[in-house]
């Protein structure tokens, strides 16, 4: 299709253009100059596998990628509600994130783990605290109003509305109010 265009495919990257692209995709940092030396001294036909297994062992690899994950369930380190206080514990849940990226947790089990950790068996007592923290998704949901206890019945729907544009790409906030045959 590109030469009926009369259009020509870009060259093949170099091995420093390769190396920082890599490595701002899989850790959003540029290589320092010491891996940028590394990876141009490697003659090896395996020295840009090596590089991305690397990266992807990374610690800065899960705080790249979970920063998305943070971002979709609006996570912050407030409250969010009308008094917004700070929520000291938040940075656990903001860990756990982290540390599920960095250890390639499952994802039908990192969702498990968030919406219903506190349900879910566990074979020790770390095993049991980590999914405890993994529902900090629910307890960071965002409040209304003053006194939020309230309004509980706006948490709830607000968190399963932020749950289905999570994981489904769709709003739910219509399912409160409405039964559609469509939908």
């Amino acid at each position: 299709a590109l030469e009926e265009k009369g259009l020509a495919p870009t060259a093949p990257a170099d091995k420093r253009t390769l190396l920082r692209r890599a490595t701002y995709d899989l850790t959003g940092l540029p290589p320092s100059p010491e891996e940028i030396d590394a990876f141009l001294a490697d003659a090896a036909a395996d020295a840009f596998s090596k590089v991305v297994e690397r990266l992807l062992a990374s610690p800065r690899y899960g705080e790249r990628w979970g920063r998305h994950w943070l971002d979709v369930v609006r996570y912050a380190d407030t409250a969010g509600d009308s008094s917004d206080f700070p929520v000291p514990q938040a940075v656990r849940y903001r860990d756990y994130v982290i540390r599920a990226f960095n250890e390639d947790k499952p994802y039908d089990r990192f969702l498990r783990e968030q919406v219903a950790g506190d349900l879910l068996p566990h074979s020790s007592e770390a095993e049991r605290r980590e999914q405890l923290v993994a529902t900090g998704y629910l307890a960071l949901a965002r409040r209304f109003g003053i006194k939020p206890e309230s309004f509980h019945h706006l948490t709830i729907e607000d968190t399963i509305d932020n749950l289905g544009r999570t994981v489904l790409g769709l709003t739910l906030s219509c399912a409160r109010c409405h039964d559609h045959k469509f939908d």
